[in-house]
C-alpha cells in the first residue's frame, strides 16, 4: 500500500450545459491519462491507484453528471450522455492527441464504447471489471418502462447515514477487503451532509431509478469491433459480479473476441472494486500496459 497520498486539485468546465467537476493529479504537460469512475462513485475513488503510479502522468478524472461535485441533470440520466460528456471533455483538454482511457465498471464501458465510436481518438483502453450487461429481449421493454413510470411518481432518495463514519462502515460491510483508512477517505468524498443533519451519498438520487432503455449487447459488440486502440481488461480472478449479473463466460469470451488488440489480466484477492482492493497491483498492470505499448 502506498504510504504517501499525492495531492489532487479541482477544475470546473462547462460541459454540455453542466458545470462539470474534474479532479487532477500530476503536472501540466505530462502525458495525459483519463480515469472514468463507475456508477454511484466519484473521481476521488482513483486516489489509491494514482498514489501507486510511478511514471510521470497528468491524471484527469471527471465526476460524471449528477455525481460528486458535478451539476445534476433533472431526473433523467441516459447512457449516451456519458459518451457525449467524455467527447466534450476530450475536445476541451486533449483536442489534438490520442486518449489513454482507464475506466472502472460504468466508466470502463463508456471508454470501450467511445473507443469504437471514435476509434481515431483513442490509443489505449484499460477497463477495470467492465464487461457490459446481460442481453435483453424486446418483450422486456413494456415492463421496464412501466416500472420507470412508477418510480417517477415519487422523489428519488438516498439512504440516510448518521455521519461520515457510518457511511465508511457501510462501505466496509459491502466490501470486506476495504481497509478502514481507505473507507474513511472514500466516505469523505462519496458522501455529504444532508438537510436533516445526517449524511448521504453525494449526487443525484435519480441515478437509482431503473433505466427504461434496454441494454442491447449486440449494439455494444458492434462498437467494440470498431476499436483500433490497444485494449486491456483487468478483472478479479473470481468474477462474481459479472456472473451474478447474468453475463456468462461464453458471452464474456464472445465480447473479448470483438477487439483487435486485446489482452486480459486477472487480479487475485479482489472483488469488483479492484482499484480499492489491490491498487498497487492494478497500478503496475496499468503502467506496464501503457508504457510497453508506447515504447
Amino acid at each position: 500500500m502506498s504510504l504517501t497520498q499525492k495531492p489532487s486539485r479541482s477544475r470546473h468546465l462547462g460541459i454540455r450545459g453542466l458545470r462539470y467537476h474534474l479532479r487532477e493529479w500530476g503536472r501540466e504537460g505530462a502525458p495525459k491519462l483519463f480515469m472514468l469512475h463507475g456508477w454511484m462513485d466519484v473521481s476521488a475513488s482513483f486516489q489509491f491507484i494514482v498514489d501507486a503510479l510511478e511514471a510521470d502522468w497528468h491524471v484527469i478524472a471527471p465526476d460524471w453528471r449528477g455525481f460528486g461535485r458535478t451539476e445534476w441533470r433533472g431526473d433523467a440520466y441516459w447512457f449516451p450522455d456519458y459518451l457525449g460528456d467524455l467527447d466534450a471533455i476530450a475536445r476541451a483538454l486533449a483536442p489534438d492527441e490520442p486518449l489513454r482511457l482507464v475506466g472502472h465498471s460504468l466508466g470502463g464501458n463508456v471508454a470501450s464504447l467511445y473507443a469504437g465510436v471514435r476509434p481515431v481518438r483513442v490509443s489505449h483502453v484499460v477497463a477495470l471489471d467492465a464487461f457490459g450487461l446481460a442481453d435483453t429481449l424486446p418483450e422486456q421493454s413494456p415492463g421496464r418502462i412501466e416500472k420507470w413510470l412508477r418510480e417517477l411518481e415519487a422523489p428519488a432518495k438516498f439512504r440516510a447515514y448518521a455521519d461520515q463514519a457510518a457511511l465508511a462502515e457501510r462501505l466496509m460491510a459491502d466490501n470486506p477487503r476495504l481497509e478502514a483508512g481507505r473507507a474513511a477517505f472514500l466516505a469523505g468524498h462519496l458522501g455529504e451532509p444532508d438537510a436533516e443533519g445526517g449524511y448521504r451519498l453525494a449526487g443525484d438520487p435519480a441515478h437509482r431509478r431503473v433505466n427504461p432503455v434496454l441494454y442491447r449487447r449486440a449494439e455494444a459488440m458492434a462498437a467494440w469491433r470498431r476499436v483500433t486502440a490497444s485494449v486491456l481488461w483487468v478483472e478479479p480472478a473470481e468474477p462474481d459480479l459479472r456472473r451474478r449479473m447474468g453475463v456468462s463466460d461464453a458471452a464474456h469470451a464472445e465480447a473479448q473476441a470483438c477487439f483487435h488488440d486485446f489482452r486480459e489480466v486477472q487480479v487475485a484477492d479482489s472483488g469488483h472494486n479492484l482499484h480499492h482492493d489491490q491498487p498497487d497491483v492494478v497500478a503496475r498492470i496499468i503502467e506496464s500496459f501503457l508504457l510497453s505499448k508506447e515504447s
